[in-house]
Formats: structure tokens, sequence, C-alpha cells
């Protein structure tokens, strides 16, 4: 039987999404701009790496049918199996096996592990997925196309507190992401006016929150916040409500993708996430949004268009470079950034400020029948 690397399977699963823009890895790098993904592409966080691709994959359709420009853009994806050593492990090859000059990566723990990678080599890592509060300023050479996890917790403590919902339970991964989240949410409840009842940390791995649950039910908190990712966000709120925790549910935008959303024990989960308007009347974004429910029979999500941002965003500053002659690089992508700021993006202007950081609207959304429904 023929062997067939974990690299070819990861490429060949992501087809249905990136079709032809995932070339063969002999096709030389000069002959494309190579633009890498390091996604979790299997295992519980998968979920995460295919709805990422998928907003990529329509970018590069878009850039390719405007000709935007002069090389195609072709897709490498390394699995980063939503760990920092999957991250290390993924951006070195990416880098020195593919030669790949832009990453669109995901996942706080991932991004902390690849970003020196990425700037030894001036390799562009470009973030849609992770909020954790130390990803502003990581590196030069890592951007933000979504708002961190601070400034979702200064968008929900006003409202907490004017719900009167001022106690709150926490359930927090233990790692950067929820570490950070931890103590932003600790800092700005409690200046507020609130507190923090209770704080368990989790592993990423736990599957069994009983006693956390049977914990939290003799607190009787106001609301119960969790903080993780992935396929242990359903396993909480399932064992939250089997314990008879009626409280409200909080989280943040990490639950906002299919297998949380069709949860019927979600139902009212509150959870703030970056403004998504698919009715703002721009070209732009009513040509992505068009096309996703052409392909999808259904809207898009912000990390959707996220990752087509990101894209996008790289082919607009190659398209600059291109027509002033200069090098498409590392050092190069980053001056037309800083010089540029503004850029025509999927949502209106999208706005970059001098660590490569995009401002964006957040709102505090309920879930209504699977839906996002903005309350706040």
């Amino acid at each position: 039987m023929t062997r067939i690397s974990r690299r070819t399977l990861l490429a060949a699963s992501a087809l249905p999404l990136a079709g032809s823009f995932l070339a063969p890895r002999s096709a030389r790098a000069e002959e494309a701009y190579i633009l890498g993904t390091l996604f979790p592409m299997a295992g519980p966080n998968a979920e995460y790496g295919t709805i990422f691709t998928a907003g990529a994959a329509m970018a590069i359709k878009h850039a390719s049918a405007d000709k935007m420009l002069s090389r195609p853009l072709v897709l490498r994806a390394e699995d980063s199996e939503g760990t920092p050593q999957g991250g290390a492990v993924g951006m070195n090859k990416l880098v020195n096996v593919d030669h790949a000059l832009y990453v669109l990566v995901g996942f706080t723990g991932v991004s902390k592990a690849a970003a020196p990678i990425g700037a030894r080599a001036k390799v562009i890592l470009v973030n849609g997925g992770g909020v954790g509060p130390d990803l502003a300023g990581l590196s030069p050479y890592y951007w933000n196309v979504i708002p961190l996890v601070p400034d979702e917790i200064k968008v929900l403590t006003p409202f907490l507190i004017a719900r009167q919902l001022r106690r709150v339970a926490l359930i927090y991964v233990n790692d950067p992401f929820g570490n950070g989240l931890y103590k932003a949410l600790k800092t700005d409840l409690t200046a507020a006016g609130g507190e923090i009842v209770a704080a368990d940390a989790i592993s990423p791995a736990d599957q069994q929150f009983s006693a956390i649950a049977a914990r939290i039910r003799t607190l009787s908190p106001d609301a119960v916040y969790f903080a993780s990712y992935g396929a242990q966000q359903a396993q909480i709120i399932k064992q939250l409500r089997d314990a008879g925790i009626g409280q409200q549910l909080l989280t943040y935008s990490g639950a906002a993708i299919p297998s949380v959303r069709n949860l019927p024990e979600a139902e009212g989960l509150i959870l703030t996430a970056q403004a998504a308007d698919w009715t703002v009347d721009d070209p732009i974004t009513q040509r992505f949004v068009t096309d996703w429910r052409a392909q999808y029979g259904s809207d898009p999500t912000p990390y959707h268009q996220n990752y087509y941002n990101a894209v996008r965003l790289f082919a607009l500053l190659a398209q600059q470079l291109e027509k002033a002659g200069k090098p498409v690089d590392g050092d190069a992508l980053r001056a037309a950034l800083l010089a540029t700021r503004r850029f025509a993006l999927v949502g209106g202007e999208g706005v970059f400020d001098d660590l490569g950081d995009i401002s964006m609207k957040i709102v505090v959304n309920t879930l209504k029948s699977g839906k996002l429904v903005a309350i706040g």
C-alpha cells in the first residue's frame, strides 16, 4: 500500500473548499504567490479549519477572476492541530519547504508559537480567528483582522451591569487565550462593580464538567461565562444545563460556529462578536455575500469574512507593489500596509493601526433558533 503524507491528505481534504487554488507542492514558488494556512484540520477543532479555509478560498477565487495580480495565488495547508507545538512545526514547513510569504493563522497559542518564526523569516502572518489579548503587537510581521478579546470584554461588561448580571462564574481553558480572557474579565468586571465568584481552569482536552457545574450551582451566580473553543464548548453548555444551571450563559466570539449555534441547549446564549452586517451597501460586501449564499445556501460568519479579508488584503497590497515595480515580500508588504492604512474590505473600510491591528465594531448577540441576533 502506498504511503500518503499527512500534508498531502490535508491538501486533499481542503480541495472542495479551495479547489484549484491548492497546487501540487512540486510547483515552483516563483510561479505563484504562495499563501500558507496554519489551521487545525483534524481533531476537536477541525471545524474552525474548515470555516477559515472556506473564507480564504472565496477571496482567491475573486482575486483570480478580477485578474488583480500577475501571478496566481496558491494555498498551502499545514495542520496546526490547534496547539503551540503544531503551530511551530507547521510554520517551519510553510517557511522553509513551501516558501510561503504570507500565512493565515488562527488560535492564540498557535500564533504565539508561529510568530517568532515568521519574524525571523520576514513572513507576514495574519490572524482572523485568535483573540488572546497578547496578540496585539506580537510582531511587526503579525497582523490581526479580528478584534481581540479585551475589546469584546469592554463591550460586554456595561451590558452585564445594566442587566444586573454582576456575579459571574467563569470556566476558562488554561492556555494563553483563556488566561488572558480571565485577566481582562476580572479587571473590567471588578472596576464596574461586579465580581467573579468562581474561576475554574480546564484543560483543552477536558470533556467532563459535572463537578464544576455542581460547585457553580451552589454559588447561585447571576451568569456563567465560559471561554473555550471547538467541540469542548458544546459539552460545557450541555453539562451546565443538565446540572440544572438555568442562569444566563455568556461567552465570546469563538462560539459562533455551527456546532454551538445548532445546539438546542445553547438557545439564549449571549456572546460578543464583531459586527457582521450583510446589508451594507458596498459592492465588495454584496459580492461576497451573494456568492456565499449561492455556493453554500446560508449566510457567511464573521470568521469567513475575516479570512476572506485577510486574502483580499494581500491581493490589494501585492497589486500596489506590482504596479510600483517593487518586490512582493514581507518588508514591502508591511511598508505598504502602514503607508496605506485604509482598505476596501468586506463589511466596509478596514483601518489598521501602527501594530497592524484592524478596528471593528463589537456587538452583543443572543442565539435565537441558531442565528445571532444583536441585542446591544
